[in-house]
């Protein structure tokens, strides 16, 4: 019988266990003084422990309960806000800036060419190269290349200065093309005569400068017009004027006739001679008697929708891009408040 009870009062884990899980499940019932558990005074229940008031566990502080939850706190704070559609939008500004910036290459590369073929900077005095449209090109190219560059690398690298220059530039742009177009939709009847006269111009120098004989023959041959009211306009040229000497007088550049091909394969340069000798029924089988500002104006009203929804698309995707700008900025900066907290938990 000691035996047995020795093995029964034995402290093995299944019924340290089992005792745990009764006790914890059990009624509050007083326990008996037993051999284990003197009187002390106090009512002892199942399930419960006693401890001597000089042993209560100590609350902790408030500071230090403050530390314990900075850290989580912290970790918080640090979450992210990126989503899915901040991704998207990124990679649609990356996209974007990339088009536009092969876009200005491609322009860069057209001004290079133009000035490389024609030798403009052997050919030309400084004073012309001023006006040279190839330049126009160029400078063009290379500050849309610029430009977009700027806002890829900012985008990537998530800089705020490189993204804040973007964003104004942007801007500026944009509200540079509103106020044009207000101002052209007001001032339409000077812009026709700011036409005129820079047409004029480009004829009279057209057999002196490379840059204008070629933009007025595109312009004539594309909308197969001559001059800038009627073909009678080239006798501002000296050496289209009936009073010049040589074989060009009286006559039209090859871009006015109505067939400048012999047999459909060469170019025949003399097709316009002596055009403003002829009457205006004759005239008309030879060359074009409508002027060029008139075929522009036709041209406007057929393509309006056209040119308006081009013009539309563009101004959308640069608001478009604008709007992407602003939005990795405003994360930029979140980012370094919470860097700043982060800091300050640390020194704290």
């Amino acid at each position: 019988m000691r035996r047995f009870q020795v093995l029964r009062n034995f402290p093995f884990r299944w019924s340290q266990r089992a005792n745990a899980q009764d006790g914890e499940t059990s009624l509050l019932i007083p326990k008996g003084e037993t051999e284990e558990a003197p009187a002390t005074g106090t009512t002892a229940y199942q399930g419960t422990e006693t401890q001597p008031a000089s042993q209560e566990p100590s609350r902790p502080s408030e500071g230090e309960s403050q530390k314990e939850k900075t850290p989580g706190s912290t970790a918080a704070h640090l979450r992210s806000p990126d989503t899915l559609t901040d991704y998207i939008l990124k990679i649609v500004l990356l996209t974007c800036n990339m088009l536009f910036t092969a876009l200005g290459l491609a322009l860069l590369g057209l001004g290079l060419w133009g000035l490389i073929n024609k030798e403009s900077f052997a050919q030309e005095r400084v004073g012309q190269l001023g006006t040279d449209p190839m330049l126009v090109f160029l400078l063009l190219g290379l500050l849309l290349s610029l430009l977009c560059l700027t806002g890829c690398v900012g985008a990537l690298r998530e800089n705020y200065c490189l993204l804040r220059i973007f964003s104004a530039l942007v801007l500026t742009m944009v509200a540079a093309q509103v106020l044009a177009a207000i101002v052209a939709y007001s001032l339409q009847e000077r812009i026709v005569d700011v036409l005129r006269s820079g047409m004029l111009t480009a004829m009279a120098r057209y057999q002196d400068d490379v840059d204008m004989r070629f933009i007025t023959d595109e312009i004539q041959i594309g909308l197969q017009c001559c001059g800038a009211d009627d073909y009678r306009d080239w006798e501002i040229n000296v050496y289209y004027n009936c009073s010049a000497p040589g074989a060009q007088a009286c006559g039209v550049p090859a871009s006015c006739c109505v067939d400048p091909l012999e047999n459909g394969t060469v170019w025949n340069s003399q097709c316009g001679s002596g055009a403003l000798l002829l009457g205006e029924f004759t005239a008309q089988s030879v060359v074009f008697l409508g002027g060029c500002l008139g075929a522009m104006a036709r041209w406007i009203e057929q393509h309006n929708a056209l040119i308006g929804t081009v013009v539309v698309v563009l101004l959308v995707v640069q608001i478009f891009v604008l709007f992407v700008t602003t939005r990795l900025m405003d994360k930029i900066q979140w980012h370094r408040a919470v860097s700043r907290r982060a800091a300050q938990a640390s020194r704290t």
